[in-house]
């Protein structure tokens, strides 16, 4: 009798876990980290981050605040830096990366406002720092939200000549900008450069799952045909749906791949399945010895060089 009381609670216990580790994983994975605007939680985090020191160079630059609401009526915002004689300089609309903010890319933003003469757009994607949003889309609902701002930014620039646009992003952001480039962006966007972004979240998250819990997991595996239909059910689609792989196949914008060859978070043979499946001028720079995120700092020179050049040959008069 006690045993089979002990058995069946086994059971009871493994039935719950089973049932409760996707929605576990989903949370861990997609749900928001920081505090939504208009909570206490966020104005104090806000209030910290003012008096930041040193303060980030985008902080000491007279950036604008600016928004837009995406199609599924979040609010969405973001940092926007105009040169001081802005008729005829392109703009670089730079993609964060997972958990990050738009701001945490000043350093990439300072490059190309300073040395390169580009206008910059910093977006905090959804359910990232001041940005409406309960869930991380991993760059799928993004690519949506980033041919708004593509628009904010035709709109903006009309009155200034030529409208000249190039996607860069990093990580998540680098997914992003590429899922982006399969949506048929308009002609304004010239160029895409894309830094150690994965396949697709699916691949992503079952990597994480090997890299992070050490489960070995595909697809099919049960736990991933749950998250997958958990994913559906909460954000209208699943992370096998979120795929940069089936997105730069559509790509005909100029592209170009980096990763590090050190990178494990993102592993670097992922790049590789990326660049030969896009179809469209390319151009591939793997950086030794780089981590996740870390080729520009690993290799600063030939980085801001590569870059340089891509951006000479695809967007002429870019500054």
């Amino acid at each position: 009798m006690v045993l089979t009381v002990v058995i069946a609670g086994l059971a009871v216990f493994l039935l719950a876990g089973l049932c409760l580790a996707p929605v576990y994983f989903f949370n861990l994975a997609a749900g928001r980290r920081d505090p939504m605007p208009g909570t206490t939680a966020f104005r104090r985090a806000e209030a910290r981050a003012a008096l930041r020191e040193p303060k980030l160079w985008v902080d000491t630059m007279p950036y604008e605040d600016v928004e837009i609401r995406s199609r599924d009526a979040l609010v969405l915002r973001g940092y926007y830096l105009e040169q001081t004689n802005p008729a005829g300089a392109a703009t670089m609309i730079i993609a964060h990366g997972y958990t990050t903010t738009g701001k945490d890319f000043s350093n990439f933003a300072q490059y190309f406002y300073e040395q390169l003469g580009y206008n910059v757009l910093l977006p905090n994607a959804r359910g990232h720092g001041n940005s409406e949003g309960k869930y991380i889309g991993f760059g799928w609902p993004e690519r949506l939200d980033y041919l708004d701002w593509i628009d904010w930014v035709k709109a903006r620039r009309n009155t200034a000549g030529a409208v000249r646009i190039v996607l860069f992003g990093i990580s998540m952001g680098a997914a992003t900008v590429m899922m982006t480039g399969g949506e048929d962006p308009p002609p304004e966007v010239k160029a895409i450069i894309e830094d150690c972004g994965y396949t697709s979240a699916e691949d992503e998250l079952i990597h994480q799952a090997k890299l992070r819990f050490h489960l070995k997991q595909t697809g099919d595996s049960p736990l991933f045909k749950a998250l997958n239909r958990l994913s559906k059910k909460r954000m209208g689609y699943s992370f096998k749906e979120a795929s940069s792989l089936e997105q730069v196949k559509k790509i005909r914008i100029p592209t170009l791949f980096i990763h590090g060859d050190a990178d494990t978070f993102v592993p670097t043979g992922m790049v590789y399945s990326l660049y030969e499946a896009c179809a469209a001028p390319k151009e591939l720079y793997v950086v030794p010895g780089a981590g996740h995120g870390l080729a520009c700092q690993t290799d600063t020179a030939e980085y801001a060089k590569r870059v340089t050049q891509f951006l000479e040959k695809y967007v002429p008069g870019g500054c």
